[in-house]
């Protein structure tokens, strides 16, 4: 997320994301069961490989080629309260929820995510702008970590 809220630059994310903010979100990907995102995410970013089952959750199922030929998509018309629990059940209990923000909003309120990652990035005046105190009033800050124009902040909830 930029500094000002923005959670996309043209789309996506790519434009918010440096370096080490890559290599963490590929640690954190390496500890999980499985990955949940939305079919817009799908659309716009780069899931054509995944280390793990990947589950994108689509009312349309418009999902591109290239990321239908993941050999471990699983593409679901399911509520995300709903992708999880199925997720959890065939998968494990670790789900990286990795999707957009209307995806992480649906979640935090129906309580199911339990540690948030953020990455907070000097970039500004992108799209989908978020306000990170409502984003993250349930959560208590367990680490933060300033490393060049990023910080880097793990939050558990209350």
């Amino acid at each position: 997320m930029g500094i000002d809220g923005s959670t996309s630059i043209n789309g996506g994310s790519a434009q918010l994301s440096s370096k080490v903010d890559r290599l963490k979100f590929h640690e954190l990907r390496s500890k999980a069961n499985s990955i949940l995102i939305g079919g817009n995410t799908a659309r716009n970013e780069p899931y054509e490989r995944t280390p793990v089952p990947l589950v994108i959750i689509s009312k349309s199922g418009e999902i591109p080629e290239g990321v239908r030929n993941n050999p471990l998509v699983n593409i679901w018309d399911l509520d995300p309260a709903s992708a999880v629990s199925k997720a959890q059940g065939l998968f494990g209990p670790d789900v990286l929820v990795e999707g957009g923000i209307a995806l992480l909003s649906a979640l935090l309120q129906a309580n199911l995510i339990q540690e948030l990652f953020l990455t907070i990035s000097a970039k500004t005046d992108g799209e989908n702008v978020y306000d990170l105190n409502s984003l993250t009033r349930d959560f208590t800050v367990l680490s933060s970590e300033k490393l060049g124009d990023d910080t880097f902040l793990k939050l558990i909830r209350e």
